[in-house]
């Protein structure tokens, strides 16, 4: 059997949003992948993550930080 793999990319066009902060145009989680994002996390801190769901939130733990880094360069930048 072949392991999932989640790629960060997967989510672009449908769970990341550009939200306005303090005139910056940010990038951010949209509230459905937000939403996810908290689920997987309340189930590994239950201990009841599956190996699927553990690698859907490791995709988007990467994606997270690749987001904050962006959202860092944009705030340094302006």
């Amino acid at each position: 059997m072949n392991p999932v793999v989640i790629k960060p990319s997967s989510w672009l066009t449908s769970g990341i949003r550009v939200e306005k902060v303090n005139n910056l145009n940010l990038f951010k989680f949209t509230e459905e992948l937000g939403s996810r994002m908290q689920e997987l996390l309340d189930r590994k801190k239950a201990d009841l993550l599956t190996s699927e769901e553990a690698t859907e939130l490791e995709a988007m733990v990467e994606l997270d930080m690749i987001l904050s880094y962006i959202n860092a360069m944009i705030a340094f930048q302006s």
